[in-house]
């Protein structure tokens, strides 16, 4: 392998109440495209889990009664902070997360946006008149909802988007007044860290946010402690759902795995659907939540779509994440690349045939395409989260649908058709949280409802509707008689 840029190694401390700590035990962190050494960070104790609470209670006193310009203010400076040092951002976040430059620049941009934008909803959290003089005895009286802080809120978050994930933890806390504990990825911490000397230049209360690397042990306290408000999870299906299970009384949101689905109907534009589906199953290496996954195209336009889609697969650039023009980079571990190219194997042994791809070299595995593969097969009923897709033609449309809900996930679907009734069908009909019309189930912008249903999760984000879940309504009734 190409060796990446020579990084000096640093020490880097963890954020907990407006101090940086070096305290705990000592971690390496490591780039997974040749484990070249980055950084050595901290990992903290239960110890530093309780004062990121009291912390965050203390601070609480505070946020809750910062005013929507300055909650605003405080948002703007962030997307100001990381908009210039945006280079620096999407290095850290490629060496880290081994995902590609350019991709990473992308989502840097993305993360600005989530910041803009919750600057931008700060003044827009609703408020309600109720008329209650609906009955003889209620005359004279009416009502004003307004929304409140529920308080301190845990954030959890995952490796594959280190910024932007993390974004949609920490801006709408900020936005709605709830001090947050995040506990980052323990693969891709070092984000994270520069996100917090934005935010600590904006000037937010000591303990309205901390960033604290904890072992899953210790994070337990946050999620059973009745003083974190709401839990914010972000992650594997098993862990979310087991969050859920001991959360207790507190308020959970959950974004989980997805196996995502696309039908490709024949009267689509075959060309542009396997333009999209090459970009949506292979973008960082498919570790993404709503990567395209199962792909099923109407058989008159199977040939096509497969040869165009294989033609495109055969131009990607597989390589080092911070070569400019890699297409696709390593996975997060080397462990996980073994799994997914095991399940390869598993499905042609099982009788599937194998059009592209299927080798690793360590961390990095070839973009694969399979065929003939059964719906019971890991490669479609599971979350491959690797760069797998497999392609299988159908010939009734009803039935397409029923074989895309034949899945324990229900994130996101795609539906390439020019028939607004299919369109609408799809809609009907497909158990997922978001359809996505003319594109790939991978498409989000980050202000859209964001969430799935079944095992993918509960809940949604999408600054808006993280901050309804941030807050929670209070009434007034006022009787003037």
């Amino acid at each position: 392998m190409a060796q990446m840029t020579t990084t000096e190694v640093r020490t880097q401390g963890f954020y907990l109440s407006g101090k940086w700590l070096e305290e705990g035990t000592p971690v390496e962190i490591r780039a997974p495209y040749d484990g070249t050494p980055l950084a050595q960070i901290f990992q903290g104790t239960r110890e530093h889990a309780e004062r990121a609470i009291q912390g965050a209670v203390r601070a609480f006193g505070s946020t809750r009664r910062l005013p929507a310009f300055e909650r605003q203010r405080v948002l703007r400076s962030i997307a100001q902070h990381i908009t210039s040092r945006k280079e620096e951002f999407a290095r850290t976040l490629a060496q880290e997360a081994g995902k590609p430059l350019k991709a990473a620049r992308t989502e840097v941009e993305r993360g600005i946006f989530t910041f803009t934008v919750a600057a931008e909803e700060t003044t827009r959290i609703p408020g309600e008149y109720l008329s209650l003089d609906w009955q003889q005895f209620t005359a004279g009286r009416w009502g004003i909802v307004r929304r409140f802080p529920l308080g301190p809120v845990a954030g959890i978050t995952p490796f594959n988007f280190p910024l932007n994930l993390v974004a949609h933890k920490v801006a709408p806390a900020i936005a709605s007044g709830c001090p947050i504990i995040l506990k980052p990825a323990p693969q891709t911490p070092l984000t994270a860290f520069l996100l917090a000397e934005a935010v600590e230049q904006a000037g937010l209360p000591d303990g309205a946010f901390n960033v604290l690397p904890l072992s899953n042990e210790d994070a337990g306290l946050l999620v059973t402690d009745d003083r974190v408000k709401l839990i914010s999870f972000t992650g594997s299906a098993a862990v979310g759902w087991e969050v859920k299970r001991r959360a207790g009384k507190k308020k959970v949101v959950l974004e989980l795995g997805g196996n995502a689905g696309v039908i490709v109907h024949g009267d689509a534009d075959i060309a542009w659907a396997a333009e999209r589906c090459v970009t949506g199953g292979f973008s960082y290496a498919g570790q993404t939540c709503i990567s395209v996954q199962r792909i099923l195209i109407e058989r008159p336009a199977f040939t096509k779509f497969r040869d165009l889609f294989l033609s495109g697969v055969s131009k990607l650039k597989i390589g080092d994440p911070m070569d400019d023009t890699t297409d696709l980079g390593p996975l997060i571990r080397e462990s996980d690349a073994i799994r997914a190219t095991e399940w390869v194997q598993e499905a042609v042994q099982d009788g599937a045939t194998l059009l592209a791809g299927g080798k690793r070299r360590g961390s990095v595995m070839e973009p694969t395409v399979l065929t003939g593969t059964r719906t019971d097969m890991k490669v479609n009923c599971q979350e491959i989260f690797a760069p797998v897709v497999t392609l299988e033609p159908y010939d009734d449309f009803a039935q397409a649908l029923r074989q895309i809900n034949e899945s324990p996930y229900g994130l996101q679907a795609g539906v390439f058709t020019r028939d607004a009734a299919r369109i609408f069908q799809t809609f009907e009909e497909l158990e997922v949280g978001g359809v996505i019309a003319g594109d790939i189930p991978s498409f989000r912008i980050d202000h859209m409802p964001y969430g799935g249903v079944k095992d993918s999760g509960l809940g949604r984000e999408g600054l808006r509707y993280a901050i309804e879940d941030m807050t929670e309504p209070r009434l007034l009734v006022m009787n003037l008689r």
